[in-house]
């Protein structure tokens, strides 16, 4: 099946990632998914909060928390999404090239937040012998903080996926609302992390 839809500044509509009925049906699927990954995170979060004085003598989160790492990743993830927004803009705007740049900068930027993300698990796992049996602190911890790492990576995956795939192709109307609901993931994956930034890491630290 031929799904060519081709955009060109003439002809393309306002919004192209809700112009075909597919597409409508793409945008209205993703909100049903983050209902239920909202509902999900929240029960990880009462989880923690339930857990997060559960030290069984081990590393409390006061012992082990330093505001440098995680304001470093906060900045890189928060970053991301605004490129993902450019790259968005440029996406409305029928500039196919300047679209994948951006979506290239926020995938970088993806990638770098994942690596500070595994340095600082390798740290408390070396040097604070802090692991996911450690006590349930350590387990609602890793379970919350990896989850979200977990979401990272599946959004990095189908970025990359997206990009290669149609980097020939161009921008179409099958394809724009896949750029679209992609986006709105990568929000949500980086508004969810705002919450663990005050939760897990401001609370912790106090």
């Amino acid at each position: 099946m031929s799904h060519d839809h081709s955009l060109n500044p003439e002809t393309m509509p306002e919004e192209p990632e809700k112009a075909t009925h597919e597409g409508k049906n793409k945008f209205l699927g993703l909100w049903f998914f983050l209902g239920g990954e909202t509902v999900l995170f929240a029960c990880l979060f009462g989880t923690y909060l339930a857990l997060r004085n559960s030290t069984a003598d081990g590393p409390a989160s006061t012992d082990i928390f330093g505001m440098g790492l995680v304001f470093a990743m906060t900045l890189l993830l928060l970053t991301s999404s605004l490129t993902s927004v450019y790259a968005m803009h440029h996406m409305k705007n029928n500039d196919f090239k300047r679209m994948q740049l951006w979506l290239g900068i926020t995938a970088l930027l993806g990638i770098a937040f994942l690596t500070l993300e595994i340095y600082e698990f390798a740290h408390y796992i070396i040097d604070y012998e802090f692991t996911l049996r450690s006590s349930a602190f350590g387990s609602a911890f890793y379970t919350l903080v990896g989850f979200h790492g977990g979401h990272v990576a599946f959004g990095l995956a189908w970025l990359i996926a997206l990009m290669v795939r149609n980097a020939k192709r161009g921008l179409n109307l099958y394809n724009a609302p896949k750029f679209y609901t992609f986006s709105l993931y990568w929000h949500f994956i980086d508004v969810v992390w705002v919450f663990i930034f005050t939760v897990v890491y401001l609370m912790g630290m106090v």
